[in-house]
């Protein structure tokens, strides 16, 4: 049946998606608007994960977490199946390896935390992988030097962005120019996005000098919910 349902009708990219709500580690949370166009910027035409038809996305995070987000409509929206992995996997790293490996899960993305403390017991996962994508918090570069060398999979991406812009603005694809490093690069930025480092009066900084990241593009939300001081 193509009859259009009457509900959509006058329904644009402009219109809102959800709200999701910051962690509140500047204070209390604060919910996020996100429309449809935030969404389809992130997980259409984005290079850093070239998604396809073929492969089978793992869908861990908790639904009020963004992280979500990309996880569900990356793969939706691509053509991808997604695996759903229940709680209770998730919580026991023996259970999850083992999902992980029957299901034959493609992509996975999993917290910075997540990630640093189950390393060991999924490497025997991760080589399967076609993309691992970790990020949400501060990396600990000691993990990702492990992983890239002894279990990799075939692409180990760092991914960094606040609530704000839609679940990540940058990745860094992880290769050889890690190895010796004490910290890891956030990267650039994704399709449709601008980053600037700005001082104290808005001005450009010159390189290497301590500034305030600045995000802009397709990827910023409407604003905070109820909140239009701050969205302003």
């Amino acid at each position: 049946d193509n009859t259009p349902d009457p509900a959509l009708q006058g329904l644009t990219s402009r219109h809102l998606a959800y709200v999701t709500y910051t962690s509140g580690s500047t204070g209390k949370p604060k919910g996020v608007m996100i429309a449809h166009h935030n969404v389809i910027q992130l997980v259409i035409n984005e290079p850093c994960v070239d998604i396809s038809g073929q492969d089978r996305m793992a869908y861990c995070a908790n639904p009020a977490f963004d992280a979500s987000t990309w996880e569900i409509w990356a793969g939706l929206l691509n053509g991808a199946e997604i695996v759903i992995i229940p709680h209770a996997v998730l919580l026991e790293p023996a259970e999850f390896a083992r999902m992980l490996q029957d299901k034959r899960v493609t992509i996975l993305q999993l917290t910075a935390g997540l990630f640093r403390e189950y390393a060991d017991r999924l490497a025997p996962a991760f080589g399967s992988l076609n993309y691992l994508l970790f990020g949400g918090d501060q990396s600990d570069i000691r993990t990702v030097l492990k992983v890239f060398q002894q279990s990799p999979p075939a692409h180990l991406v760092h991914t960094y962005g606040p609530t704000e812009t839609t679940t990540f603005t940058t990745t860094f694809a992880v290769s050889d120019e890690v190895i010796g490093a004490t910290t890891l690069p956030i990267g650039r930025p994704i399709a449709n996005t601008q980053i600037y480092i700005l001082d104290a009066r808005l001005e450009p900084v010159p390189l290497g000098v301590t500034g305030e990241l600045y995000i802009g593009g397709a990827g910023v939300a409407r604003g905070y919910l109820n909140r239009p001081e701050l969205s302003a």
